[in-house]
């Protein structure tokens, strides 16, 4: 048996997300798609795709590289939420820093004109490894090898202003998940 993915890796990096509502079950009330880059077509760089009541329930993009933001958004977040796909919505230029130990909490922060925005993710859960390949099911045309990390508590503040809703607890395939997860060593893949 090979150990080599027969796969095009296209992209390798990182993808924390937040989503809250305030019942379980409810639509997201602030749904956040956080990416740093290493490596990709489009160069590497940072950027989070950001809805919310804090937003106006308006999608705003925040980047250190228009053109990784706008590649992920025609591939891979695209793919993962058709929303995004939209390449009409602006980008705004932004500066970002993380702190934190992600065995206890993970902060990324995002500057961009008047706005500061912080996500935090703690209350660690268990790792989980998780690999996909690409067009399984069908509509997922990319694969993806990732360590998900969920966490049962997050938050985002947007100048110092707390989302509303929290994350709820989840399974996956039988392991305890969430709706907020830490999201590293991501290597997404297509087939040749």
């Amino acid at each position: 048996m090979s150990t080599v993915d027969p796969n095009a890796v296209m992209m390798i990096g990182e993808n924390p997300f937040i989503r809250l509502s305030e019942n379980d079950g409810d639509a997201n009330s602030t749904d956040a798609s956080f990416w740093r880059v290493t490596t990709c077509p489009a160069g590497p760089g940072h950027v989070l795709y950001l809805k919310s009541e804090l937003t106006d329930n308006q999608w705003r993009i925040y980047s250190d590289n228009i053109a990784m933001a706008r590649w992920l958004q025609a591939t891979i977040q695209g793919m993962l939420n058709a929303e995004t796909g939209d390449q009409s919505i602006p980008v705004i230029d932004a500066e970002f820093t993380k702190s934190g130990d992600p065995a206890y909490y993970w902060t990324e922060h995002v500057w961009a004109r008047d706005e500061e925005i912080a996500l935090t993710w703690h209350d660690i859960g268990t790792p989980l490894l998780i690999h996909t390949q690409p067009n399984d099911p069908a509509d997922r045309r990319y694969g993806v090898c990732t360590i998900l990390i969920p966490t049962a508590a997050a938050r985002l503040t947007l100048n110092g202003e707390q989302a509303k809703g929290q994350p709820w607890p989840r399974e996956r395939e039988g392991k305890p998940f969430s709706t907020c997860a830490l999201a590293f060593a991501e290597s997404w893949t297509e087939a040749r």
